[in-house]
């Protein structure tokens, strides 16, 4: 098959713009590759327009265009145009549903919708109140997909019920790995009473909650330390410009000599910093999947996560690894203190952790229930 992303990020030295939707399409665009099929992918919102080539995956850079007036609708009429001009052999196209962008487009090819995470899903959860206009852009944007993927039962049920479609049109796909990329030959190697919490400062990630459970922690563990990676962002709720200023308006002074934020480190180094984690803790309130959770249970790490809907299809509570209400305080720092003193649960955890992203996460495997629906689609 020919297979084209749409997408406004995607990790590459050329692009310079990935989170954790684009680095679900890379896991997913490489391994097609692999298994010779051809793909290209659209880079939408660049500051440039380039088209090129490397390691078989095929990317245009489309440069974002600023319009007088009504630049919402004509700069996604020029993608559409843009797009339907490169599409003589592609089979199939799949666009996300954040921000709609596939509004007011009649696209030459069958197309799909993957739920990373739209606004209105995300508004929703958070219990926010969402602007009227995104709300718009994401309807429209779903109304013309043949079909819809999800990475777990909640994030695409709750999606098809909020864009009110049905759910036969709806196929739920995990999000892989390459677990060759994964590999830690020594579990039982790490700094005691290290935490960790990788992803955006932003209040949906539970990072306020995490430091009031560190708060407590330190009380009862003077060694802990809490490690932060991620991109600092502006507070929705305060208009303040930096959620780590805020951060640290809620730490104890115990707290804040313990505390470490590393900022947004290169994809590459954050594995190491996974290795050297006692416990990663990922106590948020809105994901679709949550990447950095597999992808530290796949290092054989005890992760300690939310409990909310998409996590249930991640985790078995004290199996493989944790589950509580970002805002339970009290289990997570009960959890927590109790992996700091047992290492057989720590190992056990670990080990089930990785096991569990070996049965349920493996990029193989993914891909071929990806390509299997994708023919069916385009049967």
């Amino acid at each position: 098959m020919h297979i084209a992303y749409i997408t406004p990020e995607y990790p590459h030295p050329k692009i310079n713009n990935g989170g954790g939707m684009g680095t679900s399409i890379k896991n997913l665009v490489e391994a097609l590759v692999k298994k010779s099929h051809k793909v290209t992918v659209f880079v939408y919102g660049m500051d440039r327009n380039e088209v090129f080539i490397d390691h078989n995956i095929h990317f245009h850079l489309i440069a974002h265009k600023n319009y007088t007036i009504g630049g919402f609708y004509l700069y996604r009429k020029h993608i559409e145009c843009y797009i339907n001009s490169n599409v003589q052999n592609i089979d199939i196209l799949e666009a996300p549903d954040w921000t709609g962008i596939t509004a007011f487009m009649k696209l030459s090819k069958p197309l799909i919708i993957r739920f990373h995470g739209s606004d209105t899903y995300f508004c929703h959860i958070e219990n926010r109140k969402q602007k009227l206009k995104n709300k718009w852009f994401e309807k429209l944007g779903v109304k013309n997909a043949k079909a819809f993927i999800a990475p777990t039962n909640f994030a695409g049920e709750k999606s098809m019920e909020l864009f009110n479609l049905p759910n036969e049109k709806l196929k739920i796909i995990h999000y892989g790995l390459e677990l060759e990329k994964f590999q830690n030959g020594q579990p039982e190697v790490y700094e005691r009473h290290r935490i960790l919490n990788i992803g955006t400062l932003i209040r949906k990630k539970g990072v306020f909650e995490l430091i009031e459970v560190f708060n407590k922690l330190i009380e009862k563990e003077l060694e802990s330390t809490l490690i932060f990676i991620g991109a600092d962002s502006r507070d929705i709720q305060t208009g303040s410009n930096s959620t780590w200023e805020l951060m640290q308006k809620t730490m104890s002074q115990k707290a804040k000599e313990r505390i470490i934020y590393l900022g947004k480190i290169p994809y590459e180094e954050v594995q190491e910093q996974i290795k050297k984690a006692h416990v990663c803790v990922f106590p948020s309130f809105a994901e679709t999947l949550g990447m950095v959770t597999i992808e530290s249970m796949a290092l054989n790490k005890a992760v300690v996560n939310t409990n909310i809907g998409w996590a249930q299809d991640l985790i078995d509570h004290g199996v493989d690894g944790f589950m509580h209400h970002p805002e339970d305080i009290d289990a997570y720092v009960a959890t927590i203190n109790e992996l700091f003193e047992n290492e057989e649960l720590v190992h056990a955890i670990g080990q089930a952790g990785r096991q569990k992203t070996e049965l349920k996460f493996d990029i193989h495997n993914i891909v071929n229930q990806n390509i299997e629906y994708y023919k069916s689609i385009c049967s």
